[in-house]
């Protein structure tokens, strides 16, 4: 071809990158790979053949993991792990960052093996994930440096396990190891079956940061490994892939007391309205759905284009698919490289056969005759129940249709069970800030997709799990309180006496359910007494059908997120001041319930509901600096839903304290009073001369085991905080995995309510979602 002819074709020539020095590298280790515990790669046992995706051909013989591999891998991270906490600050943080700079000088051998492994463009792997990789490493030694004065009543969790993915291998690490690292912990990782090559060439490279023998320990092997490293004794399990591993994961450590971060799945809109650059949005729906082959999990899959515009943007989108380029992914000049595994090209292949619906458009790119590869496609005209517009394709796929006004914008992009990322494409700043908001998502990306950084938390709501990666917020998740905790003893309601005292009338509480006095599904009461035998008063037994109400109460209730925070402050204040004025009733009916003067714990509750009115307004989000000409805003949202079971050992106190918080950030709650429920049911009096509205706050009486199981397992509720003194936490976080809902248990430690531990910024963390917005700004 003359040069002529390449210009007035612009057609593209070959340029290939070498894998010479990877293969190279392989060949050094004989192509048969150990794990490395310890420091040290183990002799090769029996091993699984990793492949070239764009080839076929085997690269390497992998050692596959055993139960006493994963054994051995965390007692050398556990021998590790005290004098990699008791280092300074500053020598953790010298060794994340010569691993930085170790990745940058090393990154064209690391960017070669991960396409080779993986199967994605080399562009992508030059560019994008290896600048990432030492960006993280850099970003959280800087984390290290400053965790000391920033939190100094935080300490390490210990060891952590953390399992990855295959469509972003070496990032994925990056993402798990640099803040386990930083916070001071040890860590044990399990790299993606198919994709563990960079992973031990990583490990390799920390021999050359001399890092400390056993802080970081890599087991390769496939999901048996993985689930091997889940039962391990390890203090926190950190997952990337699947929901449904995501949820079996949820349920294998319920009850264990190991800290639970999950990054899943997802199914992320892509919105368009008319007003929108239409070039520039279709360039970023090629970044959004077809960078690493539409194998992202927040990938762009869902396009949701408003209906003036749709017939000119899928043209334009066409033309736009006829010109990419698949082939093989060490070819500089290619757009779309090999899937990961013939495994996944069937899994796609099929998930579209299956489902004929619509208009299928493949655009018409050669293919390489050997390798896994699966042409760019676009499916319009779908309806929104379509199994393609619901489910996770995790390939080159992309499903559209169309809407008319905002509104059903949103609630299309919203109809979905998961909630990782969004894309919103418009002109109109005002329109694209209101839109942010309302999208049930982790991440939302204005006019761009796929904006990633070290600084800028990202995650997931919904059943795309929950947790974030990267920022304070990331880290904070490797991080427990320095505190030792103590053992929380069981608390029994009081006995009936023999001979009961009875000298009121008869006086029966009942719930409190949107805002009005329910009387129990079940028909049946309880009698409560106060330590002297004193028949105190009769409350209801709720059920499951008690607990479903409040839940739907609560969500009718749901305008309660969209009031400002200065209005929410002002109602805490205002049942503040109505508390304050039956200061003393309160008083007379704690002392009946425990026995105790309880002017303290009202006095305690007053200044907690003014601590929670002052902080409605003042618990800010941040301006993450991130390096983009534009910014990425770390805003708080409400989780939605909270069911709490309330504590035991402090019915007002207790009650104060979880609810106020939870309202105070926009939530509503459905609260189940402890063994002296009373002082709740007083309490719902305060609540309705407090312009509280109806629904925000629901109280269900009953058992808390009974009532547990319902709160928990319910597919309406968001999250679950348990402080009873019952043994419930297992219960709760294995009924929680139906829909992934957040929980906070408390393992049977006690909490002081009385003093700080009782109250502030971990209370509003747990009350909040962080949503990331990032805003490119600029021409």
């Amino acid at each position: 071809m003359t040069i002529k002819e390449i210009f007035d074709s612009m057609a593209y020539g070959p340029a290939p990158e070498s894998a010479a020095e990877a293969l190279a590298w392989i060949a050094k280790h004989q192509g048969r790979f150990g794990h490395f515990i310890d420091g040290q790669f183990t002799a090769p046992g029996e091993t699984f053949t990793t492949h070239n995706p764009a080839t076929g051909k085997p690269l390497a013989e992998v050692t596959q993991g055993t139960s006493e591999d994963v054994a051995r891998a965390v007692a050398a991270a556990r021998r590790a792990q005290p004098k990699w906490a008791a280092l300074p600050a500053f020598k953790r943080a010298q060794y994340l960052y010569a691993l930085a700079r170790l990745t940058q000088k090393h990154s064209r051998l690391l960017a070669t093996l991960e396409t080779l492994d993986n199967g994605k463009p080399i562009r992508e792997s030059r560019d994008i994930d290896i600048p990432l990789v030492a960006r993280h490493f850099s970003y959280h030694a800087g984390l290290a440096q400053l965790l000391p004065s920033e939190h100094p009543d935080l300490q390490p969790l210990g060891v952590c396990g953390a399992v990855i993915p295959w469509n972003f291998p070496l990032l994925m690490l990056a993402w798990k190891v640099a803040p386990a690292l930083a916070a001071g912990n040890t860590i044990v990782l399990k790299p993606a079956e198919y994709t563990p090559l960079t992973a031990l060439l990583f490990a390799e490279i920390s021999r050359e940061a001399g890092l400390p023998k056993g802080v970081l320990n890599i087991v390769t092997g496939d999901g048996t490994t993985g689930a091997a490293l889940v039962d391990a004794p390890v203090d926190k399990i950190a997952f990337t892939g699947s929901t449904s591993v995501g949820k079996r994961i949820r349920e294998a450590t319920a009850g264990t007391g190991k800290a639970l971060t999950l990054e899943l799945g997802g199914k992320s809109p892509y919105i368009v309205f008319d007003d929108a650059d239409l070039d520039s949005a279709i360039e970023g729906l090629v970044d959004a759905i077809w960078f690493n082959q539409g194998q992202v999990c927040c990938a762009g899959s869902r396009l949701l284009v408003q209906e003036g515009v749709a017939p000119r943007f899928y043209d334009k989108l066409k033309r736009r698919m006829d010109g990419l380029r698949v082939g093989d992914p060490l070819d500089k000049a290619i757009d779309i490289g090999a899937i990961v595994d013939p495994i996944q090209l069937k899994t796609i292949t099929d998930l579209v056969a299956a489902n004929p619906e619509g208009q299928h458009y493949r655009a018409p790119c050669p293919l390489p005759a050997a390798g896994s590869f699966y042409p760019p496609t676009l499916i319009t005209g779908l309806g929104t129940a379509s199994p393609l517009m619901q489910e996770e394709i995790f390939g080159p796929v992309l499903v559209a249709m169309t809407f008319r006004t905002p509104e059903e914008a949103v609630a299309l992009a919203n109809n979905t069970r998961y909630g990782l990322a969004a894309t919103v494409w418009t002109e109109n700043i005002n329109l694209a800030l209101d839109v942010a908001p309302k999208l049930k998502a982790g991440v939302v990306w204005i006019n761009a997709t796929n904006l990633f950084d070290a600084a800028a938390g990202f995650g997931g709501v919904r059943e795309s799990g929950f947790g974030r990666e990267g920022g304070w917020e990331g880290l904070m998740a490797y991080l427990k309180p320095a505190a030792k905790p103590v053992a929380l003893k069981p608390a029994q309601p009081v006995p009936a006496p023999q001979e009961p005292q009875v000298d009121t009338l008869d006086r029966t509480a009942k719930m409190y359910i949107g805002g009005k006095q329910a009387r129990p599904d079940s028909g049946y009461s309880q009698p409560v007494y106060g330590p002297k035998g004193k028949l105190l008063g009769h409350v209801g037994i709720g059920n499951r059908k008690d607990i479903r109400n409040a839940v739907e109460a609560a969500h009718v209730a749901k305008g309660w997120a969209k009031t400002t925070a200065y209005n929410r402050a002002q109602v805490l204040y205002f049942i503040a001041e109505n508390l304050s004025a039956r200061a003393t009733e309160f008083a007379h009916r704690l002392q009946d319930l425990t026995g105790k003067p309880g002017q303290a714990e009202v006095d305690a509750s007053i200044q907690r509901l003014f601590t929670y009115a002052a902080w409605a307004d003042k618990y800010d989000g941040h301006a993450k600096s991130v390096p983009i000409r534009g910014i990425a805003l770390a805003m708080n949202e409400p989780v939605g839903v909270i069911g709490a079971l309330l504590p035991d050992e402090c019915p007002l106190l207790g009650l104060v304290s979880v609810m106020a918080p939870a309202i105070a950030m926009g939530n509503t709650t459905v609260l189940v009073p402890g063994v002296a429920p009373l002082s709740a049911t007083d309490f719902y009096q305060i609540l309705d001369t407090s312009d509280v509205p109806a629904g925000v706050v629901n109280i269900v009486t009953g058992p808390a085991p009974d009532l547990a199981k319902s709160l928990a397992g319910h597919m309406d509720v968001d999250a679950v905080w348990s402080f009873s003194s019952h043994p419930l936490s297992a219960l709760i976080e294995r009924e929680a995995a139906g829909n992934l809902k957040r929980t906070w248990v408390n393992h049977g430690k006690a909490r002081t309510w009385m003093g700080p531990e009782g109250e502030g910024r971990t209370f509003l963390s747990q009350a909040t979602e962080v949503k990331t917005i990032w805003v490119p700004y600029g021409e």
